[in-house]
């Protein structure tokens, strides 16, 4: 089990779904936490079930005095930062290329992008001078592929992606790593809206994401806590520049060959086949 024994850390979006687990998690394993969000009422609770090693700060990731302060208060209550996790999103404007509102697109956009471009500015900021730190977003599968979701969250995510390589490679020198985590359809509020209508029904919603799966269950969010734990401890000192998708193989290793089940032949030239 990675450690993260003595760490401060920062998650945005972190009074709900993954950032929650996220923020629990990373206590449970040693580190203080400041839990940034808008959702004042739910954040203000988790810190107070979590105890003194949690903090809420205010935060809409999309603007940069808010970054900056969120950062501040973690350093002015716990000390130097040592972990950002870029998690806050929304699933933003849907519908046709054709017909999508331009501002609901850049809305969209200031929330998954700008608020990860953000949030790696300033902690790269306040990490590089002290040669250490692990600065770490939430991507997503429509990040690493078309077509499994909305345009203005398939692009944004894509630039999650972008963004991860590029700041990795210039931080690389400095000690600060930069990574990511492409979680498939998981377990929360956001995904039980878009499978069930009803963002309360996550039981549902876990049925019907282990339904689509390829291993037959659904991703919980405190399995993406744990793929972040990883990256944000020691034991992942050499990975940067990385995306570690969490999908159950529905990007990489879909069950969709017409070969698995065929008796063992060999196909030679022109197709023509010899039992083994």
């Amino acid at each position: 089990m990675s450690t993260l024994e003595g760490k401060v850390a920062l998650v945005t979006g972190a009074a709900s779904g993954i950032g929650a687990a996220t923020a629990k998690l990373f206590v449970e394993r040693g580190a203080r936490v400041v839990i940034a969000d808008i959702q004042e009422a739910p954040g203000k609770a988790l810190a107070d079930e979590i105890g003194a090693a949690a903090r809420f700060v205010r935060a809409d990731v999309s603007q940069e005095a808010d970054i900056e302060n969120a950062i501040a208060t973690a350093e002015s209550e716990f000390g130097p930062l040592d972990i950002m996790v870029n998690n806050a999103g929304i699933l933003g404007v849907v519908g046709s290329i054709t017909e999508l509102d331009a501002e609901a697109w850049d809305n969209t956009v200031a929330v998954l992008l700008r608020g990860a471009f953000l949030g790696t500015k300033h902690a790269a900021r306040v990490m590089q001078p002290r040669g250490s730190g692990v600065i770490l977003s939430i991507a997503s599968t429509a990040g690493v592929m078309g077509g499994l979701g909305p345009h203005a969250y398939t692009v944004s995510k894509h630039g999650v992606v972008g963004l991860t390589k590029s700041a990795a490679s210039e931080l690389s020198a400095s000690g600060v790593r930069v990574n990511a985590v492409a979680p498939g359809s998981t377990v929360s509020a956001m995904t039980a809206a878009v499978f069930t209508g009803n963002p309360d029904d996550e039981a549902l919603a876990a049925e019907r994401i282990g339904d689509a799966s390829p291993m037959g269950s659904a991703i919980a969010a405190e399995e993406i806590a744990g793929a972040l734990a990883y990256l944000a401890s020691d034991d992942a000192r050499h990975v940067t520049g990385h995306v570690l998708v969490v999908d159950a193989g529905a990007t990489s290793a879909p069950p969709t060959s017409p070969f698995h089940g065929m008796k063992s032949t060999m196909v030679r030239e022109a197709g023509r086949r010899t039992e083994n």
